[in-house]
């Protein structure tokens, strides 16, 4: 069973909060609620994060200023920042809010279909990325297993390889399709980059996997997991 992605929301107004969670509920996902940038970067300790939505105008630490601390941390860095905002100072209030690390900058009201369509792209991303861990993982402590583990261990391996290239199979594919949509859309470059720095990774694993096949000569040390 496939582990629901955490989407974080964040802002000051209850009435925001609920109308984003009637937006998003049909993404069938663990939405978290913070009323405060205090309140969610203690989330951001604990949790793992598919996007964050974060609501500019807030009393004490605003959106930016939330945003450079979750860009600060090494955990958290790397999570999507969805900008809302109520009012619009213009284009220096939108290139603010991208220098503070946002993958996008909408304002409020804002389409709430359009706003559902770009959470589920960094849904999926962070669902592929999952899935590819999960890989790489299995691949590590077969490699660990199959050096010490005899005779056994050596019977077992074939099948195990063959699993794992099944499940990378599925991946691969649901990648494909997905930075197929992505181009068909026009997305934003950030989120195309995501989807191309996966599908290296994927790459890469394929390839480790291919390298182990009975006859390929690959090794251990061959193996580009890191990441």
């Amino acid at each position: 069973m496939v582990q629901k992605a955490k989407i974080l929301l964040v802002d000051d107004r209850p009435e925001n909060l609920l109308a984003l969670e009637a937006i998003l509920s049909a993404l069938d996902q663990t939405l978290v609620r913070a009323s405060s940038g205090e309140e969610a970067l203690k989330a951001l300790l604990t949790d793992d994060f598919a996007v964050i939505l974060l609501d500019v105008q807030m009393p004490g630490m605003d959106g930016f200023e939330t945003a450079a601390h979750i860009k600060r941390r090494e955990r958290t860095r790397d999570i999507p920042i969805i900008f809302l905002t109520a009012i619009n100072h213009g284009p220096h209030h939108t290139f603010r809010g991208y220098a503070a690390g946002a993958v996008d900058y909408i304002s409020k009201p804002f389409d709430p279909w359009v706003l559902r369509a770009k959470v589920s792209v960094f849904v999926e991303l962070y669902t592929k990325n999952c899935q590819l861990r999960e890989q790489a993982s299995l691949l590590r402590l077969q490699l660990e297993g199959g050096g010490s583990g005899g005779v056994d261990a050596g019977k077992e391996t074939p099948g195990l390889l063959a699993e794992l290239s099944a499940r990378l199979a599925a991946v691969e594919e649901q990648a494909e399709a997905l930075t197929k949509q992505l181009g068909e859309e026009a997305a934003d470059a950030s989120v195309v980059a995501t989807a191309a720095h996966l599908e290296r990774k994927l790459t890469g694993l394929r390839r480790a996997l291919d390298a182990l096949e009975p006859g390929a000569g690959g090794g251990a040390a061959m193996l580009p997991l890191q990441g």
